[in-house]
C-alpha cells in the first residue's frame, strides 16, 4: 500500500511514522517533489517487477509460502536481490531457509556474466587452518601444503561468497576478513602478493549479532560490512498458514512420478498443531517418515505417523514464549498500562490474521474465534478514532 500524504508540513513527519506502523509499504509526501506524477509511477512501477518476481515459478517453487510474513520477507529479498549489488545478511532461526534464500539470491542477481555460488559453512571452518580455507596458500606455506589452492575468496570471484552462520566466526577471524569484505584484496598464506577479487557477499545466521556485538563477540565495523541489508526469516510458528502448503510441496518432491497421496483430516490437524522447533527442515524430516511409511493408494492416514513424531505432539507448546515476555516487560518498563498492553495484543492479533487470510474478514475473524460484524465494528472504530486534521489523506 501507498499512501500520499497531503499534510501540513509541521505534522507530516509523525504522520509517515503513523501511516508506516499502520502497514503502508511507502509513504510519499507530494508538496515535497518538484515531480510528483513521476516520482509516484516509478515507485509503482518498481513495486510491479517485484510482485511478478515474486510471485514467479522460480521464486514460488523454492521458497514456498502465501502467510503475509513470509511474503513480506519475500519480497524484501527478491527486491535487494535484483536492485541491487549490496551485501546481504540473512537471519533466523535454524532450519527456515537461509542457504535456501541466500541461492535465490544468487539467481536473481542480475549481473550479466555472474559466475558461481560458493559456499562456506563457518562451523566446518578449523581455526589453525581458517587462513587457508578464505585466502588459500601457496605450495610449501606449511606442513602439508603440498599444492598451491584457492579459497573462498579467490573462488567467489565473480560469482557470489555465502557465508553460512557467520555468527560462529571468531573476533581474531573477523578482523582478518575485513579487509577484504571491504577492500576486495587479500594475500594467499605464504605469498607476500596482493590479489584482487570481486564478489556479492551474502552471510546467514541464527544468532542475534547486535546483541553479540553488544557482548564484544562481534565487531561493529565487521557487523556493518556484511549487514547493508537485513532480511530476516520468520520461523514456522509465525507463518504457520503455511505448514498445509509447505506439506503437499514436500509432497511432490518426495513422489516426482506419481500423484502425491492426499492428507486425510486427522493428520492435517496433527500437522498444524506440532510444534517445530527445528522450523521447515524438521517439518520436512516428518513428511519423509510419513512418505516412507506410506503404503498403498489411499490417503495418508495418522498410521503413517511413527510413535516418536506422536510423543513430540503429546504435549502442545506454550504460545506465550520467551520473546513474547520480553515484549511485555519492556512495555511496563516502559511504563505502559494494562489496558493498553491488552489493546496493542488485540490490534496486533487482528493484524495478522486479517493478512494471513489476504483481507479476506471472514476467514480472519473465523481464525479469531469472533463474528464478522464484531470484526468490521472494531476495524470501522480504530479508523475513525486514527483520522485527524493532522493525518492527511491516504489513497
Amino acid at each position: 500500500m501507498l499512501a500520499i500524504s497531503v499534510a501540513p508540513p509541521a505534522s507530516l513527519n509523525n504522520c509517515a511514522w503513523r501511516l508506516l506502523h499502520a502497514g503502508a509499504s511507502d509513504v510519499f509526501a507530494w508538496e515535497h517533489s518538484r515531480a510528483p506524477a513521476a516520482e509516484v509511477a516509478a515507485r509503482l512501477a518498481r513495486w510491479e517487477e517485484v510482485d511478478q518476481l515474486a510471485e514467479s515459478l522460480l521464486v514460488k517453487n523454492n521458497l514456498v509460502g502465501a502467510s503475509a510474513a513470509w511474503k513480506a520477507a519475500l519480497r524484501q529479498i527478491v527486491e535487494v536481490s535484483h536492485f541491487s549489488q549490496s551485501a546481504i545478511l540473512i537471519t533466523g532461526e535454524s532450519g527456515t531457509g537461509k542457504e535456501l534464500a541466500a541461492r535465490l539470491i544468487h539467481t536473481l542477481d542480475p549481473r550479466p556474466h555472474k559466475r558461481d555460488l560458493v559456499t562456506l559453512d563457518c562451523t566446518t571452518v578449523v581455526p589453525e587452518l581458517s587462513g587457508s580455507e578464505f585466502f588459500g596458500h601457496e605450495r610449501g606455506s606449511y606442513t602439508g601444503a603440498v599444492t598451491t589452492r584457492d579459497g573462498a575468496f579467490a573462488l567467489a570471484d565473480g560469482g557470489t561468497l555465502f557465508l553460512d552462520e557467520v555468527g560462529e566466526l571468531s573476533p581474531r577471524l573477523q578482523s582478518e576478513l575485513l579487509r577484504v569484505v571491504q577492500e576486495r584484496t587479500y594475500k594467499r598464506v605464504g605469498s607476500n602478493n596482493w590479489q584482487g577479487t570481486n564478489f556479492r557477499l551474502v552471510c546467514a545466521t541464527n544468532r542475534d549479532l547486535r546483541e553479540e556485538e553488544a557482548r564484544g563477540q562481534f565487531r561493529r565495523d565487521f557487523y556493518h560490512r556484511i549487514a547493508s541489508w537485513t532480511c530476516h526469516l520468520p520461523p514456522l510458528r509465525e507463518r504457520a498458514g503455511d505448514t498445509l502448503l509447505l506439506v503437499r510441496h514436500f509432497l511432490k518432491e518426495l513422489c516426482p512420478d506419481t500423484e502425491p497421496p492426499p492428507l486425510d483430516e486427522a493428520v492435517q490437524e496433527y500437522l498444524l498443531k506440532r510444534d517445530y522447533a527445528g522450523n521447515v527442515r524438521e517439518l520436512k524430516g516428518l513428511v519423509m517418515r510419513m512418505v516412507s511409511r506410506h503404503v498403498g493408494p489411499g490417503p495418508i492416514t495418522v498410521g503413517d505417523i511413527k510413535g516418536e513424531d506422536f510423543d513430540a505432539e503429546a504435549a502442545p507448546p506454550d504460545w506465550r514464549d520467551a520473546p513474547f515476555e520480553c515484549a511485555i516487560r519492556r512495555a511496563l518498563a516502559l511504563g505502559v498500562g494494562l489496558k493498553e498492553i491488552g489493546s496493542a495484543a488485540t490490534e496486533t492479533a487482528i493484524s495478522i490474521a486479517v493478512g494471513d487470510e489476504q483481507g479476506n474478514l471472514q476467514r480472519a475473524a473465523r481464525k479469531l474465534g469472533v463474528t464478522d460484524r464484531a470484526l468490521q465494528l472494531r476495524r470501522a472504530s480504530r479508523w475513525e478514532a486514527g483520522k485527524s486534521p493532522t493525518n492527511g489523506t491516504q489513497h
